[in-house]
């Protein structure tokens, strides 16, 4: 099979398809994206630059739109090279959230396209906007926030069909889309995302901070410390919690950017909670340890004794899933996304958002009780292991392809026995019309770099199409400096 990525931060929410798909050998997979120096031996890359940046001049309701079409156009550019060198891939997997697909359809229009529909933004009750009330949005901003489906509107009318990774996900959707989106949960690698029993037995050191046996620990993840996440809430249950348990330590993970929502004049959110929070906390116990290796973030979960979950009706974190995973007793948002994940006294325990007090309440809870924290871990894990089995959801990925194949394959004929016999045209200029290809190739080529896989995949194992892509592209961007570096997993939500 012959797959086409599509994806700016490569390698996106596909690491574990790819992957997988790689180990399978014989198959023939390129991924187009932004630079950046991943790397997954067996597979190729081509690399695509903006050609600007927004300017400030457009109005603010079409600059996501503008971005999302100079990625269309430079995605449609690359792709045109990989077809002009003899590349045509069976399907087509890319993220729809960026633009970038826009344009697909008219480069490889026989190919079906599976893409990725992450969320569709709404204004009414129900959903991120307006869902917490300590922030409500300004009226001006609301026409801002519908204009962000532009791009969304766009690719549910091109052709292609969809995937999202939950039910909340495809529910945003319009009625009129969701017949062609098909939910399709991601899945965690459970022997990573395993508990051990003997973590609470060691000292858990992680730069500054210790954990010795003694400690209870609590855990707070989020890829940014912001309000998205519930960081403002969580922050507020700590004084009580310090308070009632002295022995307690409390680390959060993340950085001190904005993933979601506004951004802010100057400052952070942990700034903006340290100051409202001066003297109320004992600083020697609450850790802000920033981004972390992922070895560092699976310790301390396996070691956690109450894992905190926050997050407005938006899409669910990765660090959620990872946490049932290694049986963390989860205290989480009772919130239409990890409601999905989370059934309130089963494998978890739910609490309202925005109530520091009850938040406290349910920590306090786990700490004190073992036996409850220690079942609900357990639940947790089984849960994982019925609904989020890496190894399953690799089988219904590759189910998916095939149906969509099918699909389209029948459409495609039926298309056919639709049109009428139509004559051949002789062209008696071939031979120019073949020169001026081949002066378009070289032109086009120049400007794209495509990584061969590595050493150690055989010759035998990489099909002679993909070969001589390889040969000419690697002719084409010799001497170009490309970055070989272990790949770990892309945090794409955290």
């Amino acid at each position: 099979m012959k797959y086409l990525f599509i994806h700016q931060n490569f390698p996106g929410q596909y690491l574990h398809i790819v992957r997988h798909l790689v180990r399978q050998g014989g198959h023939d997979i390129v991924f187009i994206s932004e630079d950046n120096p991943n790397v997954i031996n067996g597979v190729r890359r081509v690399r695509y630059r903006l050609p600007r940046e927004v300017t400030d001049k457009a109005h603010a309701g079409v600059r996501d739109l503008d971005v999302g079409l100079m990625r269309a156009e430079a995605v449609a550019k690359a792709a045109e090279t990989l077809k002009n060198l003899g590349f045509v891939p069976d399907v087509i997997l890319g993220h729809h959230g960026w633009g970038e697909l826009l344009n697909i359809q008219d480069v490889y229009p026989g190919v079906p396209v599976i893409g990725y529909f992450e969320f569709y933004y709404h204004t009414e009750p129900g959903f991120d906007v307006n869902f917490d009330p300590e922030f409500p949005m300004a009226p001006q901003v609301i026409p801002l926030v519908r204009a962000k489906n532009t791009v969304n509107l766009l690719a549910l009318t091109n052709p292609g069909y969809g995937q999202t990774p939950t039910q909340f996900q495809k529910s945003t959707y319009p009625a009129w889309a969701q017949d062609n989106i098909t939910v399709l949960p991601e899945g965690v690698d459970l022997v990573a995302c395993r508990p051990d029993a003997k973590a609470a037995k060691h000292e858990l050191v992680l730069g500054d901070v210790r954990i010795t046996p003694k400690d209870k620990l609590i855990t707070y993840v989020s890829r940014d410390l912001e309000p998205y996440r519930g960081f403002h809430v969580f922050m507020r249950a700590l004084p009580r919690i310090l308070a009632e348990q002295p022995d307690a330590h409390v680390v959060l993970i993340g950085g001190d950017g904005v993933s979601y929502g506004a951004r802010l004049p100057s400052g952070c959110w942990r700034e903006i909670m340290l100051k409202e929070l001066e003297g109320q906390l004992d600083l020697s116990r609450v850790h802000f340890v920033g981004k972390v290796q992922y070895e560092s973030f699976l310790a301390l979960l396996q070691r956690s004794n109450a894992h905190v979950y926050l997050t407005y009706p938006f899409v669910a974190s990765w660090s959620l899933r990872e946490a049932m995973a290694i049986g963390c007793p989860i205290v989480g948002s009772q919130t239409a996304p990890v409601e999905e994940f989370i059934k309130d006294g089963e494998t978890g325990l739910l609490v309202p958002f925005t109530q520091p007090d009850r938040i406290a309440e349910a920590v306090l809870e786990l700490l004190t009780n073992k036996p409850l924290a220690k079942k609900l871990g357990k639940a947790a894990r089984a849960e994982a292991e019925r609904s989020l089995c890496l190894e399953t959801y690799l089988k219904e990925y590759e189910a998916l392809i095939d149906r969509v194949l099918q699909k389209h394959a029948g459409s495609e004929a039926t298309v056919a026995e639709q049109k009428p016999d139509r004559p051949r045209v002789l062209r008696q200029d071939k031979p120019r019309a073949a020169k001026a290809v081949q002066t378009k190739k070289k032109v086009v080529v120049k400007a794209v770099k495509l990584a061969a896989p590595e050493k150690h995949h055989s010759a035998k194992s990489a099909p002679k199409t993909s070969r001589a892509i390889s040969k000419s592209l690697n002719s084409a961007t010799k001497g170009s400096n490309t970055k070989a570096v272990s790949t770990r997993r892309q945090r794409g939500k955290a």
